[in-house]
């Protein structure tokens, strides 16, 4: 499937900012100082399970839980 990686950040930043612009900022900068640029990333991207599997323990940590 296409562009998981796309919706795995969008479900990660929506849970974690829950509507808060500056935590939308943050969790994006968080994202990219980890290595994850959201940036690069849209609907039609390959998805990569190195990528994927990095978002998820990312979220982990941030005691965010995705789904998918």
């Amino acid at each position: 499937m296409a562009g998981k990686i796309k919706l795995l950040i969008d479900s990660l930043v929506e849970q974690r900012a829950q509507g808060n612009p500056s935590l939308e900022s943050t969790t994006r900068t968080k994202l990219l100082l980890k290595g994850i640029d959201g940036t690069k990333y849209n609907a039609s991207s390959d998805d990569d399970p190195a990528v994927i599997q990095k978002i998820r323990e990312i979220a982990k940590d941030m005691g965010v839980q995705l789904t998918g």
